[in-house]
């Protein structure tokens, strides 16, 4: 739809000398997310993969785990006037009707969370931080044997490769990205968004509509700190190893070592803090 980015006018000051220019800015607009036609959440995010970012959503809410308990996502018709496909109204594009397959239980969690959640904290609303703690139906393996290993070379090579996918990024630089890479460093999606935690859930939510759930061989890199939100969500889709370029905070450290996750922060060149789960490092002396 051609909605990710907009042109706006800036006057533009350097060195002391005053120009107009115009200036690319990452697009920022509400979605609702609507359950069996109820309304969910609202989310602020960048258009585009909002089908994704939808599936990806349940996914970490522990309503959906895999592609047959979805019958369909689609737009709703007269988005601004009148209930989901009454036609009134026009389309904005804004408003998500999710589907589940017959048996497939809705829950009631409308009744649990602030129906509005922000770009940066998709925590935002819970009722209690146990309400957050959902059961994943992918637990990870916690054998110290497992074979999901990874060199510390391959994991030190990974921002670069998402900073160099990152195409929408070099156009705004106001852009967040997760990419979900092979243990071997392979390239296997990427998306973006102005919340980090919207550009997971559409990394999630492709997968599940494509019937790759769980991603017990994947590794998730995201381009900002690792949160205890998107520990969970790479729990929730069964992701053994999530790396951020920044710090994590100490609930998403707490996680992590509950659920067998290898967490690692300060992924900066070859320097690295491995904070759980360091036994799938193919590194001498590395401990869980």
């Amino acid at each position: 739809m051609g909605r990710v980015t907009e042109r706006r006018r800036v006057i533009r000051i350097r060195d002391g000398v005053v120009s107009t220019r115009p200036d690319t800015l990452v697009a920022e607009e509400p979605m609702e997310i609507r359950l069996g036609g109820k309304p969910l959440a609202i989310t602020m995010r960048t258009p585009g993969d909002d089908f994704a970012l939808a599936a990806g959503f349940l996914v970490s809410e522990g309503v959906l785990a895999r592609a047959d308990e979805l019958t369909h996502i689609v737009y709703c018709a007269g988005a601004t006037g009148g209930e989901a496909g009454n036609g009134d109204g026009a389309n904005t594009y804004n408003v998500v009707d999710v589907r589940l397959a017959d048996g497939v239980p809705v829950p009631d969690i409308t009744l649990e969370r602030n129906v509005y959640t922000t770009s940066s904290c998709g925590l935002c609303g819970k009722a209690s931080l146990d309400a957050v703690r959902t059961r994943t139906r992918w637990p990870l393996d916690t054998d110290p044997d497992d074979p999901v290993r990874i060199e510390p070379a391959t994991l030190a090579a990974l921002p670069d490769r998402l900073r160099a996918a990152q195409r929408v990024f070099e156009r705004t630089g106001g852009l967040h990205a997760a990419a979900l890479f092979t243990a071997d460093g392979e390239l296997l999606d990427i998306r973006e968004d102005v919340g980090r935690h919207n550009a997971v859930d559409k990394i999630i939510g492709r997968a599940l509509q494509e019937g790759r759930l769980p991603l017990s061989s994947g590794v998730l890199m995201v381009s900002g700190r690792a949160s205890f939100e998107l520990v969970q969500k790479a729990v929730m889709a069964g992701i053994p190893v999530l790396a951020a370029v920044s710090a994590p905070s100490s609930l998403a450290v707490d996680l992590a070592a509950e659920t067998g996750l290898t967490l690692i922060g300060f992924l900066r060149g070859s320097s690295m803090n491995v904070y759980a789960g360091a036994h799938r490092l193919a590194v001498d002396g590395a401990a869980g």
